[in-house]
């Protein structure tokens, strides 16, 4: 009985505090997911800590309940001089859910300029620190006050960035104020919630906040990439002085170390590597501590690699991709990212973390992140289960409008972006363009790509064959590492190797099931339809029949299906947009998946060829 009365009063509580949660948003969820709950009734929002590449032990989440001021009558949030006065009341906002979501609280249709507030104390061990106040991504133009001083400006919706705000900080309580401007104007990189994009925009504030504490001296910034020709690790630490020690730890033992001054390039040894794969994501730990003329120890991180190499060589005289200097053929998803209570932000990490754990399932070995960026826990967890990563850079939209300024933007903030994404392993290729949106100098930008990052293979400008209506096509580049085209349905008509180039197909499929109940609240659509799951799984084990005979006999080395899940209008996902029901049986999807990828590995040894590297 006493059991009973308990398991009653924690239903009776979880209830109540549901709909009190429901009652204060006065929204309901067009179509809540399984996690909507739960993000509505975290007090902390994302609370592990946001950067595993890059980790101390303390910090402070600032994630949660913020003042807010946004719509029509907002005051302008672009460059201000200084903060503005909020109101006794105020509205509030989920940080960090845009305010277009119905997680945010706020659910309005289009922010432009938005104000936010935030108040928080530094614990007392924090003495003598420096605070690093930290924004994993705020879309696009952000201006940070603390306690009423500037404390610095950013620009670029996809990057993270963070100020020293120790000057302006006093003891007992501080006030944080971020102004955003978001003109989503088509004039710098917004992916799908732009102009011209498909689906509901995002603005302001879609990352995580946080601060940390830091020596004078500290490490600001890590660079590491895999060389296992020459088995070692090449690692940099940006700090403005001292000596770096880094460690690399296989489990607990302690495998290699390295010294060195800090900025300068290290060669960390790894003899007899352990090589990074689908098939075995094997990370060592990495810990580097930064030391003064004296030895005294300034700050450590923790970090992790992965032991990879990726670039093309021939088997069989075909060009294709090679991890770790073998064939795999990529099996992906075309995976956008959206949700439909938090649009470009997962409602938790366990929602995040289940479309991984989805595609991995299925068999799949490959994701292509389309039009958008992820948290770096999004990439973390990639890097832990073994899945290959491309990462699209998002478009922008008006590139022959103010060329000097708006291609300006589009390049800064594609280097921002491979900048802050670089020390992941799982990312093997980055995509500049697609399908000829808001391109321009694709050749030249593909140049530029793969010298800035010549550690991963480079698709200039995925589905060249295809075009928006607002502009001329671009079409092939002719460099890169991809001859990429875009088939639907498709898989026939897929691109062909060249001489210099492996063949990708990086999108086809988009077949679509309707399934009542689990549907953005808007005209769904497909490239085309099937009546029933088994049905659907039955066209999709004939596409990937098809995809088998181009890998074997026509050199195709990557096949994207679209898509992981369903999105706003957009009913061809394996999965319902709230991902409540998978549409296909995964069983069968798996298996189709593994006999291919196992099908690739028997078409030979390959062939080393130097001038594939260039």
């Amino acid at each position: 009985m006493i059991n009973l009365i308990s398991i009653f009063r924690q239903y009776l509580f979880f209830t109540l505090t549901l709909l009190l949660s429901i009652t204060l948003r006065a929204q309901e969820a067009k179509l809540p997911t399984k996690w909507t709950i739960a993000a509505t009734t975290a007090k902390v929002p994302f609370p592990d800590y946001p950067r595993p590449q890059l980790q101390r032990k303390d910090w402070l989440n600032l994630n949660g309940s913020w003042d807010y001021i946004g719509g029509k009558n907002a005051s302008s949030a672009q460059a201000p001089k200084q903060a503005i006065e909020f109101p006794g009341r105020a509205e509030k906002i989920v940080v960090p859910y845009c305010p277009e979501s119905f997680l945010s609280g706020i659910e309005r249709k289009q922010e432009i300029n938005m104000w936010y507030k935030r108040e928080f104390e530094i614990p007392a061990n924090w003495k003598g620190k420096r605070v690093i106040a930290n924004f994993d991504g705020v879309d696009h133009n952000a201006t940070i006050f603390v306690n009423g001083k500037l404390a610095g400006r950013h620009s670029g919706a996809y990057d993270a960035f963070g100020f020293d705000i120790s000057t302006f900080l006093k003891n007992g309580s501080n006030t944080l104020i971020v102004a955003a401007y978001d003109p989503n104007d088509g004039k710098a990189p917004s992916g799908k919630n732009g102009p011209r994009g498909d689906y509901t925009f995002s603005s302001g504030i879609w990352q995580s906040v946080w601060l940390e504490p830091v020596a004078n001296t500290y490490i600001e910034q890590i660079r590491i990439t895999p060389d296992v020709e020459n088995k070692r690790l090449i690692l940099s630490a940006k700090a403005t002085d001292g000596q770096i020690e880094a460690t690399a730890f296989e489990g607990k033992k302690a495998v290699s170390q390295i010294k060195g001054a800090a900025g300068t390039r290290l060669f960390l040894p790894i003899n007899q590597p352990r090589l990074w794969s689908p098939d075995d994501p094997f990370l060592y730990d990495l810990k580097i501590v930064l030391k003064d003329k004296n030895g005294k120890a300034t700050d450590e991180i923790m970090s992790y690699f992965g032991m990879r190499d990726i670039r093309l060589g021939k088997v069989n005289g075909v060009v294709r991709p090679l991890l770790n200097g073998k064939f795999e053929m990529q099996v992906g998803l075309l995976d956008q990212g959206y949700w439909p209570d938090g649009i470009l932000t997962a409602p938790t990490e366990e929602a995040l973390k289940s479309d991984l754990e989805f595609t991995k399932n299925a068999g799949f070995n490959l994701i292509r992140k389309h039009m958008k960026t992820e948290p770096k826990r999004f990439y973390y967890l990639a890097d832990k289960m073994g899945i290959l990563v491309w990462q699209d850079m998002p478009a922008m939209w008006y590139q022959n409008e103010d060329t000097l300024k708006n291609r300006s933007v589009f390049r800064k903030e594609l280097k921002a972006v491979m900048d802050d994404l670089y020390n992941s392993p799982s990312i093997i290729s980055w995509v500049p363009f697609n399908e000829n949106w808001g391109a321009f100098d694709v050749k030249e930008i593909t140049a530029w790509v793969k010298k800035y990052d010549p550690s991963r293979l480079v698709n200039g400008n995925s589905g060249f064959n295809n075009n928006p209506g607002y502009q001329k096509p671009l079409g092939d580049p002719g460099n890169g590492d991809f001859v990429d085209t875009h088939i639907y349905i498709g898989p026939n008509g897929a691109s062909q190797p060249d001489e210099n180039r492996a063949a990708s197909l990086g999108e086809y499929g988009g077949v679509g099931l309707f399934v009542r109940g689990h549907m953005w609240p808007v005209e769904n659509n497909a490239y085309g339809y099937e009546p029933t799951i088994s049905a659907l799984t039955d066209r999709y084990v004939l596409l990937m029949q098809q995809v088998e005979q181009l890998m074997l006999y026509k050199g195709l080395s990557t096949a994207v299906y679209t898509q992981t899940t369903d999105v706003e209008h957009e009913i061809n996902g394996l999965l319902t947009y709230d991902r409540e029901v998978e549409k296909m049986d995964v069983k069968r999807v798996r298996e189709i998946n593994q006999a291919i990828i196992e099908s690739g590995r028997t078409l030979g040894s390959a062939k080393k060829d130097n001038r594939l590297r260039k």
